[in-house]
């Protein structure tokens, strides 16, 4: 149970929230886990079965906050809110910004800023514990990584970031080979591919970058913007662009991290992948369910909002950044502040 940028986040299974007097109150079994004023509140968000009194939820209709419910894994489920108004203006702010390019730029400059400062970082903590052969490999992408964030500052059309994106992508990927130890050398990776793809890291990758979306995706819809008009990413049919714009960020401190974690611990092994007649590469059963364990129980980690100062769990982290990137849409916040590890 946590509260940050006006938001209530249930976390706790069996959470039962009530009024009393002008104040929510929280509470899991007969322990009184939160207590919080109404009028500091704009959303509550459910990430755990939880129960609320018809009277709470009428005071939340009527002072316009909103609340989320996700399922077990993350999976956005309904929003429940008054009469339409905020979210409206909200959308109307995100469709407008997706429109002007100079907004446009912005945001996407800061998400690629964000995705490539956090993949430097996983690749510098990575170089801590390699063996000395493999740190050269680690200490170029570092290098390379860091040129291409300063010559992010320089960019002034959108074409660009997204060129800068694509380079450092495949100078990051180029250094996933030095990351495995061991038994794990058993892997080969020779760059990213996909749709579908060829080798178990990349089925790993897949897999994880696709819960994660689905994460965003969750988070962006319970704050009221569209997933599928986004910056970075251009619209097209069936795409959440919008979620893919927030997830990159995300991609190397969440993901990347998990499956290097799993194969060099030896809890997934090559012959836990099968390969298709045309040439995918899938989990296996018991490895898919595997990872869904490990996917899950990383999001309880805990971890430092350096923006907002306050320790989280890697789980609320799209939430938050979706409640910042609605603060900077409505004109709140200057510019986007993407999430950062240290």
């Amino acid at each position: 149970m946590t509260t940050a940028l006006n938001t209530l986040f249930i976390t706790l299974e069996g959470a039962r929230l009530n009024k009393d007097g002008e104040r929510v109150v929280v509470m899991v079994q007969d322990e009184r886990k939160a207590e919080v004023p109404l009028r500091h509140l704009r959303s509550v968000v459910c990430l755990a079965r939880a129960w609320m009194t018809p009277e709470l939820l009428e005071s939340f209709v009527e002072a316009g906050i909103h609340v989320s419910f996700f399922g077990m894994t993350g999976r956005f489920l309904a929003r429940v809110e008054g009469i339409p108004g905020g979210n409206v203006l909200l959308r109307r702010a995100q469709f407008r910004a997706a429109d002007d390019g100079a907004r446009t730029l912005a945001i996407a400059r800061a998400v690629v800023v964000g995705k490539l400062g956090n993949a430097r970082q996983f690749l510098m903590h990575a170089r801590r514990d390699a063996v000395e052969e493999r740190k050269p490999v680690l200490e170029e992408a570092v290098r390379r990584l860091s040129g291409h964030l300063r010559a992010l500052e320089r960019v002034e059309e959108l074409e660009q970031v997204r060129g800068l994106e694509g380079i450092a992508a495949r100078d990051y990927f180029e250094a996933f080979p030095a990351l495995l130890k061991g038994e794990a050398r058993r892997f080969t990776f020779d760059g990213r591919n996909r749709r579908p793809p060829r080798d178990p890291l990349n089925a790993l990758l897949s897999f994880g970058y696709a819960l994660l979306a689905q994460d965003c995706a969750g988070a962006l819809a319970g704050v009221g913007l569209d997933p599928a008009v986004g910056f970075l990413h251009e619209d097209r049919p069936g795409r959440l662009s919008l979620a893919l714009d927030l997830m990159e960020e995300l991609r190397a401190p969440v993901v990347d991290r998990l499956v290097f974690s799993l194969v060099n611990r030896g809890q997934l092994k090559p012959e836990d992948f099968k390969t298709e007649a045309a040439g995918g590469v899938l989990l296996r059963d018991e490895a898919r369910k595997a990872f869904l364990v490990a996917y899950q129980s990383a999001k309880q980690v805990e971890v430092q909002h350096v923006f907002l100062g306050q320790q989280t769990s890697w789980g609320l982290v799209p939430h938050l950044q979706a409640l910042l990137l609605a603060r900077v849409l409505r004109g709140e916040l200057d510019g986007y502040p993407p999430f950062s590890v240290r």
